[in-house]
């Protein structure tokens, strides 16, 4: 079962992915994660990348396919994958459908976390983690067992990343919606395209996605 998790930042789709791995057996795979793995390997193609990266350039798509091509023949995807965040553009998609079609492997499903802005920076804002363990927190809907300490490790320490501020959140839903949103047509066009309220509870988005992945088959 392939899957691809679509949606603005903050949608729940890292969240969606970590119980479809455990449903299903199935693999995350984030190509941000596997960008830092590969560098962190210091092979050939790990030391191309850090020189792209060096000096600020975009890694090119067709250099991150290759990386996805090999990563989906891992062991652990046997049974399948979910992308979580790629692709971002029309040019990706259709790279990533060519790949795909050379390995005869098909995509179930094509599922976007639609989400209300507003709500969206609301949520996202209120974000942090323990700066021991990285356990998520949030202000409003996911504060720790006593407050001020870290239910995972007992520490007391917390963190906030920049890009959670506002107005970072609000310039990154304006990137999406330039560059990711899109591809929505695209896959709509080849009849994959399935839409969920991402600001539903997350019981009820999981359940929703499960039913839609029972209909594809």
């Amino acid at each position: 079962m392939n899957i691809i998790l679509l949606g603005a930042p903050g949608a729940g789709k890292g969240t969606q992915a970590q119980r479809l791995e455990q449903a299903h057996g199935i693999v995350q795979i984030s190509t941000g994660d596997m960008l830092r793995a590969r560098k962190k390997a210091n092979d050939a193609l790990g030391r191309e990348l850090s020189s792209i990266m060096a000096a600020g350039n975009l890694v090119p798509d067709d250099l991150i396919i290759r990386m996805l091509g090999e990563r989906i023949e891992q062991p652990d995807a046997a049974n399948g994958f979910i992308l979580d965040g790629f692709p971002r553009t029309v040019p990706q998609a259709e790279a990533l459908q060519r790949m795909l079609d050379s390995k005869n492997l098909k995509l179930a499903g094509v599922i976007e976390l639609k989400v209300d802005e507003d709500a969206l920076v609301q949520r996202i804002a209120g974000r942090y983690s323990c700066a021991k363990c990285d356990a998520g927190y949030h202000d409003e809907y996911q504060k720790p067992a006593e407050a001020g300490v870290c239910d995972k490790c007992g520490s007391t320490e917390f963190k906030r990343r920049e890009d959670d501020k506002p107005e970072a959140v609000r310039n990154r839903l304006k990137v999406y919606r330039d560059q990711t949103a899109p591809i929505l047509p695209y896959y709509r066009a080849k009849g994959l395209l399935e839409t969920i309220d991402g600001m539903a509870p997350i019981d009820e988005v999981t359940q929703k996605i499960e039913a839609l992945l029972k209909k594809a088959g």
